[in-house]
């Protein structure tokens, strides 16, 4: 067989890293061990290393993980230089880590489980892909704009908090609107100032910060608020108004610095997305929209990379887990989770909306609702599959999303819904009862039967035999005529 150099690089942030070399033709032997910076240099001598005495032509196979910032510098040096580099993830690192070494850890027994990789999973491991300018600039902006949404979404959980702690009957129930944040900046939520400012100028505040959307309605929300939270707290010392009022202005300061950091992001991540995709392919898929079309192109990178679309999906994460021993295979695991965050969330998000729109992946949500006893979100999650393996393929053969009925006749987005109403939506009944919230009139939530089971219950009970009448024994009955009564229903002798 050719000889293999293997390579593998324990990488360190604040250290060296560390790489240990092993050459594989009949047997694995050690080339060298090495450590390095990412520096031309360090890295250079690395390289020379782990090519010495090697036959000419001999390629690399680096094998990292993906150690922060860390891994960037040595996979573009390695890829630039025509060696093929592995990005595994850390969790099949230190499982294969726990097997060779289970009671020893160091630097030089990852770099040596990494090498070990290449011989003992070698068709788990996909070459990394380095795209272009435009990729790596549409990456880095949904990166940023994913970061920042979230850091409001925080910031937003945080105000509500703190209001609740202010206003315990607090009006925000709902998303935070511009005139909530106009309240919130100008009185910090403090009952004392609401009340001093009073309903009229409250009013003027909210119709300008809403634009006429609002009014004196929601200014008396507040100041209902306001009053109740005074009469309960009636100015006890351990409520400190001022502080958390100021800490409440603190927060909607840095929301809308966020909001205001998110803008310019946002417009340079679609501009990005339309000099990738200029024919808007991604856009075209039910569900995913503005926004979720950029996640799906950043993430999957180059669409001919996965031999197929099981192989994309089990890269969202979105597959679920799979035990199964003798005659036993366990049904109903949770989802591997194993692709980016941001991808999975935005095609759960689009499941929702494509459910609505694509009669066949309403079939799949309405056979997962009725007849599979899954909960609203395991039904997206399924949908969800689905819509990544027909993102690929829309992104493949360079064709619009087309909507099809089940049976795969085209249909226009009208005749979509009407067949979705009329065959595919799942019975209130149904839903209620995959809910695991409380109702809202109080108690819990019903039982989560399926409805085969259910009607199988049906039709046992109904073929059961009757049961025999109950025995009614008098009190002060003597113990010989109660027995003989016993005997006599039911034919057994005392």
């Amino acid at each position: 067989m050719p000889e293999r150099r293997l390579v593998g690089i324990d990488l360190g942030i604040a250290s060296e890293h560390t790489a240990r070399v092993l050459r594989l033709r009949e047997d694995a032997s050690e080339v060298c061990r090495r450590r390095c910076r990412p520096t031309q240099d360090s890295l250079g001598e690395l390289e020379r290393a782990a090519l010495a005495g090697a036959p000419a032509g001999t390629r690399l196979e680096v094998v990292i993980e993906p150690t922060g910032p860390a891994w960037r510098p040595v996979a573009v040096y390695f890829v630039r230089r025509g060696h093929l580099v592995y990005r595994v993830s850390s969790a099949k690192a230190a499982d294969l880590r726990r097997f060779l070494s289970r009671h020893a850890k160091s630097n030089n027994i990852d770099a040596l489980t990494l090498a070990k990789l290449a011989i003992l999973d070698p068709q788990g491991l996909i070459p990394l892909e380095l795209g272009d300018r435009e990729q790596a600039t549409l990456d880095r902006r949904v990166r940023a704009c994913d970061r920042l949404t979230r850091l409001a979404s925080e910031h937003k959980t945080r105000l509500k908090d703190l209001v609740r702690q202010l206003l315990p009957e607090t009006p925000l129930r709902d998303a935070l609107g511009q005139a909530d944040l106009a309240v919130l900046e100008r009185t910090g939520a403090d009952p004392h100032q609401l009340v001093r400012l009073g309903k009229a100028r409250l009013t003027r505040l909210i119709v300008i910060a809403s634009r006429h959307q609002q009014g004196e309605l929601r200014a008396q929300q507040w100041l209902d608020a306001a009053h109740l939270a005074l009469e309960l707290f009636a100015e006890h010392p351990a409520v400190a108004f001022s502080d958390l009022a100021e800490e409440v202005r603190t927060e909607v300061r840095l929301l809308k610095a966020t909001a205001a950091e998110l803008q310019p992001h946002a417009r340079a991540r679609d501009q990005a997305y339309a000099r990738l995709d200029p024919d808007a392919l991604a856009r075209s898929l039910p569900g995913i929209g503005e926004v979720g079309a950029p996640i799906l192109v950043a993430s999957l990178g180059r669409p001919g990379r996965f031999p197929s679309g099981r192989h994309a999906r089990s890269f969202s994460g979105l597959t679920p887990k799979s035990s199964e021993t003798g005659e036993t295979d366990r049904k109903g695991q949770s989802i591997s989770k194993a692709g980016p965050n941001r991808l999975r969330t935005a095609l759960v998000l689009a499941a929702d909306h494509a459910r609505r729109q694509d009669p066949q992946l309403a079939r799949a949500y309405y056979l997962q609702m009725t007849e599979r006893g899954g909960c609203h979100t395991k039904a997206l999650c399924v949908v969800a599959a689905k819509l990544v393996e027909r993102a690929l393929t829309v992104l493949q053969r360079r064709i619009p999303y087309q909507l099809r009925d089940t049976d795969g006749r085209l249909v226009s987005a009208e005749e979509a819904k009407a067949i979705i109403a009329e065959r595919w939506t799942v019975p209130e009944e149904a839903r209620r009862r995959r809910r695991s919230r409380k109702s809202k009139k109080g108690g819990k939530a019903p039982q989560q039967v399926v409805a085969r089971h259910a009607n199988a219950s049906a039709r046992s009970a109904a073929t059961r035999r009757p049961s025999p009448p109950p025995i009614v024994v008098p009190e002060l009955t003597p113990i010989k005529e109660v027995l003989a009564t016993v005997a006599q229903r039911t034919g057994i002798r005392f």
